[in-house]
């Protein structure tokens, strides 16, 4: 299992706001769907609707750097920073291919709940298992 998953894109025209470039709430879309693979891949999602649960987002922070463009490659690196008892910390770095610009950096703040009454739940070890976490040190400033 690789603990920074890497998730790609092409920027489609209907991102593209008023301005010319991609609208900010894109980039939490993208960070979203980056989760969502991210989850998918190390078998996350299938064993927490086994488990009755789902993530849901409690916080959200993007900075964002530097603008988008349709056409424009995208690649969204993303990682599981820390478990906690009820909730998973994600961060991400959403950079521009062709020139490997750093576009936007966020993270995301998960709880885990019960999917039929959206209670908190302890997050189980099975779940945890599913992620190698990423200390600081190791985040990635730069697309490799």
């Amino acid at each position: 299992m690789e603990p920074i998953h890497r998730f790609e894109f092409v920027v489609p025209p209907e991102s593209i706001d008023e301005l010319g470039h991609v609208n900010n709430l894109e980039y939490l879309r993208w960070i979203l769907d980056a989760a969502f693979s991210h989850s998918g891949a190390v078998g996350c999602t299938d064993a927490t609707l086994s488990a009755g649960a789902a993530w849901v987002v409690r916080s959200h922070k993007i900075e964002y750097l530097r603008p988008a463009f349709a056409g424009d490659s995208i690649v969204v690196l993303t990682w599981v920073s820390n478990f906690r008892k009820v909730r998973s910390l994600r961060k991400y770095r959403v950079f521009r291919a062709e020139d490997g610009a750093l576009l936007t950096r966020g993270e995301t703040d998960w709880v885990y709940v019960d999917a039929a009454s959206g209670k908190l739940r302890a997050v189980p070890p099975e779940i945890i298992r599913c992620f190698e976490l990423v200390p600081e040190e190791h985040e990635p400033v730069a697309l490799a």
